[in-house]
């Protein structure tokens, strides 16, 4: 289980999350959040572990490992267009699609499980994306991941990659960024005790990071794609 856990948490793990910031490009260029650098960076990453972890992808992946294991597939179509609903930027919706559908397909590819060959089949008929939590979520469970850590392990996942993508946008050194990064885990199991114990559906309110993700694409050059 752990190395098959290891292997999907993988930043070489192919899906694509390196073309994405989450706004954070259009955040850094348009001053958005006061502060440079490391400064910047931190308070931008306490919002994503305090709101998009705690708030809306951890309780999907939450919710998203029970209905798998229990084989709603209902509950699970149900869920995936909430977490897509929830993000009000199109690019946004585009690429958890896109992220969902190449993480379900490359593991289905190295890890057959008759599961997730029905979720893909969901997919090419357009019942489900799937979000990239939700994918996230159907591959741990099918690859005996608890459910906390499947959460926690999805956590990771998204937080080095927006680190990554800070250190690529502003004067951020690698040091600096994996303190930052060492702070974010610390206080990561915090976050999951405190939604589980919430119990609440999915749900998102960062009007800013969702205004950095809407002005993205008008941006006259970009790293990212969102």
């Amino acid at each position: 289980m752990i190395l098959r856990l290891l292997h999907l948490c993988d930043s070489l793990f192919p899906i694509g999350g390196f073309a994405h910031s989450d706004g954070l490009e259009a955040a850094a260029a348009g001053q958005a959040i006061e502060g440079s650098g490391p400064a910047l960076l931190q308070k931008w990453m306490d919002v994503v572990l305090d709101e998009t972890i705690g708030r809306l992808d951890g309780p999907t992946v939450w919710r998203a490992w029970m209905a798998f294991r229990d084989g709603d597939w209902p509950a699970l179509t149900i869920l995936d267009e909430e977490a897509i609903s929830l993000r009000p930027s199109s690019s946004a919706r585009r690429s958890t699609r896109a992220m969902g559908l190449r993480l379900l397909t490359t593991w289905q590819a190295l890890y057959p499980d008759a599961r997730n060959a029905h979720i893909l089949s969901m997919a090419r008929d357009g019942s489900i994306a799937p979000a990239l939590p939700v994918a996230f979520a159907c591959a741990a469970a099918g690859a005996d991941v608890d459910q906390p850590t499947a959460v926690e392990a999805f956590a990771y996942t998204r937080l080095a990659s927006t680190v990554s993508a800070g250190m690529r946008l502003m004067p951020v050194g690698q040091t600096d960024a994996h303190v930052l990064l060492a702070r974010l885990l610390e206080r990561l199991p915090a976050v999951v005790d405190a939604m589980i114990a919430r119990d609440a559906p999915p749900e998102s309110f960062t009007p800013a990071m969702d205004i950095a993700a809407m002005t993205q694409q008008y941006l006259p050059s970009r790293l990212f794609r969102s």
